[in-house]
């Protein structure tokens, strides 16, 4: 597969893993965390808001391709 359509493909996966994550962790925190205190609203959201990265890396690194001869 030629590089430049792989580069689009990963962009476009990127953008629609980004919505649709942020939809699912907002959707799960307006359902559990209505009555939790502030500490517990701090970490959920830190800690969803560095999980997509993982993700992420693995499209990009899959963007990247096999190293070049």
């Amino acid at each position: 597969m030629p590089v430049r359509l792989r580069k689009f493909i990963g962009t476009i996966l990127i953008i629609v893993l980004v919505l649709v994550y942020a939809l699912v962790a907002n959707t799960i925190a307006v359902a559990t965390l209505g009555n939790a205190p502030w500490w517990g609203h701090l970490l959920y959201f830190l800690l969803t808001g560095l999980l997509w990265v993982l993700p992420a890396m693995v499209l990009i690194k899959w963007m990247a391709g096999p190293p070049q001869r």
